[in-house]
């Protein structure tokens, strides 16, 4: 829960205040507002468009370019065969529960958080504990909800309450029928109505669609970029010269039908993701090259043994002291979670708000060996924003099931190899007459049979004279094979090269929570004016690197600053201009907003000496120097390649009388 939510400041979070800020700055907002704004769909304006694109620039760069990764680009319109052989058609899916009287939707996991959440924070003002802002906002807007009556504060019994942040803490471990069973138990009901809700049934996420006009290709919205990725193993392979392990990486928009779509960019229907696949050597023990320049950063990492005791406070451990210990699966595992905690550092996250949770048994799919999410506390509470999996190879080895094709790596052994192996063949002359076009059906249901399974079926074939085998793709499922008609026999044979399925390695980002994280990170105001709001990007992430303004509206001071402005785009510096005829400190103030870190000031001694003064968002310090020195010194600082501390050492500081009269009259 987000009770005691911060801002880097150390005040107290006003989610009202800063959603105004957002509105009010056309940050975001929902899509289609003159036709009636639809749920989970937002249109971005132009401060966080930019931000994404430079986020992606980062991205980018941190990842694809720095792990020398092929970046794809995949279709979104995706056959129903693939997600059919995926395991999306029938799994894909999250469990609602319907209000029979009024037909309202609830997503079953978010409506037993909401309830035991709201019981808890009136418990909590019951007893006369605090609550934050963000809490009390909240608890307004329940009450608005609410149509039962007054809300009135309740006490909890002290057991009660810790059972409450129990389950709270152990939700994400519950099935379908254990959260039905939560349900019942402790009478969960819709909070806007009071009724009683029906048991949990899963639902499809997926946007079903149809290639063509006939209507008989069924499709669907891709709700992950993975699968195109997996699809196209034979090209990347091939690119990569056969060498492994390598990565591939795709950024796109991903689609999920959501049954409550909430909390802003948090829980949307239309999303961007940015998703890596790392192709490994099941037999390499899933090594990375690179651990080693990683193996002593400390992360926080919440195991699943933590969070099985009711525990969310996550341990400071070293990759390499969770990797030795089995906390964290492997190598590869474990560097691109370091990976992912330096981009989140590299972008401006608030490296206290961030943890690493391990997934509990019953969230990992049957055949991932170890999953962790990224996530980031928001005034909404911990927020999943990226989910780094070893996938095994299951996405690889269902496609080249379904479709036959192989999707595998063929590495050329230094020295060839003599194998000795179970051979199980059908005698054609034989076979042929007897199953005739099923026959090779028959053969391909003995080649998939493992190893120790033809040995027993060898020894079978000697004592008994038949064998009976599966062959699932004919009328009659079983098939009785007798010692004439097949031979089992071990065989010598000599290879020279090996086969073998790689396993997978997938961080996938979500960037719009990710975004939006990064904007209550960000977001602070004046301690001496709490109306004076800031938006604290770093330089190298910040949508606008520099605001240009003129001490007055005076057309003596314009021709400098169209110089400067010709000298900003020879050097690609984004910036805005702002001549208005108000104050220098709201015009500071404003764009403070938007989160500018640079201010360069063309004022009366510019005209004299021909310097400027550069201008700190965050301290409001100032210094003053010739025009490429500042420039110089806004480059460095976009680049990541100097603070403004950095630059205060080298360039004077600079107290002029306007600035400082100016800066203090801003509202």
């Amino acid at each position: 829960m987000a009770t005691e939510y911060k801002t880097q400041k150390g005040q107290e979070f006003d989610r009202g205040a800063f959603e105004s800020l957002v509105k009010r700055k056309n940050f975001y907002w929902q899509s289609f507002e003159p036709h009636g704004a639809v749920k989970g769909l937002f249109d971005y304006g132009h401060p966080l468009a930019t931000l994404e694109a430079e986020f992606l620039t980062i991205w980018r760069d941190h990842f694809v370019r720095k792990e020398r990764m092929q970046e794809l680009k995949c279709a979104m319109i995706t056959p129903y065969n693939v997600f059919k052989a995926s395991g999306h058609v029938e799994k894909f899916a999250d469990f609602m529960c319907k209000d029979p009287k009024s037909g309202e939707i609830l997503r079953t996991d978010h409506l037993i958080k909401d309830v035991l959440e709201a019981r808890l924070k009136s418990d909590k003002e019951a007893r006369g504990e605090k609550l934050d802002d963000t809490s009390e906002a909240d608890a307004k807007k329940r009450k608005k909800k609410v149509k039962t009556g007054t809300a009135v504060a309740t006490k909890l019994d002290d057991a009660v309450r810790e059972k409450y942040e129990f389950l709270l803490a152990t939700l994400d471990d519950y099935t379908g029928p254990d959260m039905g069973a939560l349900i019942k138990e402790h009478d969960i009901r819709n909070p806007a109505t009071g009724n009683e809700v029906e048991p949990p049934v899963p639902v499809n996420l997926m946007f079903a669609t149809q290639i063509g006009a006939t209507g008989k290709e069924p499709a669907f919205l891709r709700p992950e970029t993975a699968q195109g990725q997996f699809l196209s193993f034979q090209h990347l392979v091939e690119y990569n010269d056969n060498k492994m392990p390598f990565a591939s990486a795709s950024v796109g928009y991903s689609f999920r039908n959501e049954l409550s779509p909430r909390s802003g960019l948090l829980r949307v229907r239309e999303f961007l993701m940015a998703e890596i696949e790392h192709y490994v050597d099941p037999e390499s023990g899933k090594k990375h090259p690179k651990f080693k320049q990683v193996r002593d950063v400390k992360l926080p990492l919440l195991s699943r043994s933590i969070q099985s005791e009711g525990g969310s406070k996550p341990a400071f451990i070293s990759i390499r002291e969770a990797v030795d210990s089995k906390l964290v699966d492997n190598e590869t595992l474990g560097y691109f979670l370091v990976r992912i905690a330096l981009f989140m550092e590299r972008i401006g996250v608030d490296a206290s708000k961030l943890r690493f949770r391990q997934h509990m048994q019953n969230e990992m799919a049957h055949y991932a060996a170890d999953c962790w999410d990224c996530e980031l506390l928001t005034s909404y509470g911990w927020i999943e924003c990226v989910g780094c999996a070893d996938r095994s190879a299951f996405d690889l080895t269902v496609h080249s099931e379904a479709t036959g094709v192989p999707l595998h790596v063929r590495e050329v052994l230094k020295e060839p190899l003599r194998i000795q192996e179970w051979d199980a063949q059908l005698d054609k002359k034989k076979a042929g007459p007897k199953f005739k076009k099923d026959a090779g059906k028959v053969q391909a249901a003995l080649d998939k049979l493992d190893q120790d399974f033809r040995e027993k079926l060898s020894l079978t074939l000697d004592k008994e004279g038949k064998i009976e085998i599966d062959v699932p793709d004919m009328e009659t499922s079983k098939v009785e094979l007798d010692k004439d008609i097949v031979k089992i026999s071990k065989q010598t044979r000599t290879v020279s090269t090996r086969e073998y399925v790689p396993n997978v390695i997938e961080p996938s980002f979500g960037i719009g929570r990710i975004l939006y994280s990064l904007m209550e990170h960000a977001y602070w105001t004046r301690e001496d004016d709490v109306a004076r709001s800031v938006m604290s990007f770093k330089p190298t992430v910040a949508p606008i690197k520099v605001l240009l303004v003129p001490l007055q509206k005076d057309v003596r001071l314009m021709p400098l600053v169209e110089e400067i402005e010709e000298k900003l785009d020879e050097r690609h510096l984004s910036y805005d201009t702002d001549t208005s005829g108000v104050s220098i400190g709201k015009r500071y103030s404003r764009n403070d907003e938007l989160g500018i870190p640079c201010g360069i000031t063309v004022d009366y001694e510019s005209l004299e000496d021909g310097t400027f003064t550069l201008r700190d968002r965050d301290s409001t310090k100032q210094v003053r120097a010739k025009l490429d020195d500042i420039l110089d010194a806004v480059e460095n600082m976009v680049k990541g390649k100097e603070t403004f501390s950095d630059v205060q050492k080298r360039l004077p500081a600079y107290e002029g009388r306007e600035d400082k009269e100016e800066d203090a009259k801003a509202a």
